[in-house]
């Protein structure tokens, strides 16, 4: 990096100050010499090209916007952390086949794209509908299988989504998620850093009010994983490492099957909340290696 360094945190008009849990790295760079800057990402007025590095961090209404987003960090070039090959392939949830493909378990999941196609009420309780394409659990709903109106209501938001342009997917409520919570494993530099347990935060047939309008009020906790979570969460890593390199930042989210078997929900890698709270150490890791 040059001596007089400048860096970038991106984000979005809803969050100009960054988060809160984002709000520290300001200060730790600033121990080390560099000048980190939050930056809206859609603000023309940007001079993007003044920084010597574009760290993605709370540019989070960028679903709404995703064309836009994705030629926007395309455009930045060497100079943007993730790449924009690696946010580009985590911005769009069908990378779970590619997952399969490589021997990694994952949530069984249904994707429809198409208005006529069919699909299958999964063998579950409860069940969800989202988008492929989407951040803070929008336009996600669970449903039960017990509700005699809940695959019309399935239907309505399918094709809702797909007629926006995106497609649509149908995965079973793992009910143990209820007690449980998700896992995340934070990822620094394709290593790992921490975990935390993410408290359940869909209600049957609920759309909850968002923070921001951007996304929900998360009970989170540290946590520290199982043997066979950080395994897998680790074999995923691997995988992502070998196809991009190491990314500077991922957030691996998963849940326990009905066998008690964990399973890959979603890799984030595009603008994941790191929770640096939860490890305070995790600030000064992520500064050093921003700046190697």
């Amino acid at each position: 990096m040059p001596v007089s360094t400048r860096i970038a945190l991106a984000t979005c008009p809803e969050i100009p100050d960054l988060d809160p849990d984002d709000q520290p790295l300001i200060g730790h760079f600033a121990q080390v010499g560099v000048e980190a800057t939050p930056a809206i990402w859609s603000n023309p007025a940007v001079d993007w090209n003044s920084f010597d590095l574009v760290i993605i961090r709370n540019t989070w209404d960028y679903t709404d916007h995703l064309p836009k987003f994705l030629s926007w960090v395309q455009s930045l070039g060497s100079t943007v952390r993730n790449s924009a090959e690696i946010i580009s392939w985590s911005s769009n949830k069908i990378y779970l086949h590619d997952l399969v493909g490589a021997g990694i378990p994952v949530i069984d999941t249904q994707f429809v794209s198409d208005l006529q196609q069919t699909w299958i009420v999964p063998p579950a309780a409860d069940y969800v509908v989202k988008p492929s394409m989407s951040a803070g659990s929008r336009d996600t709903l669970r449903l039960s299988t017990s509700d005699s109106g809940s695959v019309q209501t399935a239907q309505n938001l399918i094709d809702l989504i797909v007629a926006a342009g995106k497609k649509a997917m149908i995965q079973p409520y793992l009910d143990r998620v209820d007690t449980d919570g998700e896992t995340a494993l934070l990822y620094i530099d394709g290593q790992y850093s921490h975990a935390i347990r993410k408290g359940p935060l869909l209600h049957k047939d609920v759309e909850i009010e968002r923070v921001h309008g951007l996304y929900l009020e998360e009970d989170i906790t540290a946590r520290l994983p199982r043997a066979d979570q950080r395994k897998l969460a680790d074999h995923v890593m691997g995988y992502v490492t070998k196809r991009f390199d190491a990314p500077l930042y991922a957030r691996i989210d998963l849940v326990d099957n009905q066998a008690g078997e964990p399973v890959v929900l979603e890799v984030e890698a595009v603008e994941p909340s790191m929770f640096f709270g939860t490890q305070p150490t995790s600030y000064e890791w992520f500064v050093q290696v921003s700046l190697s």
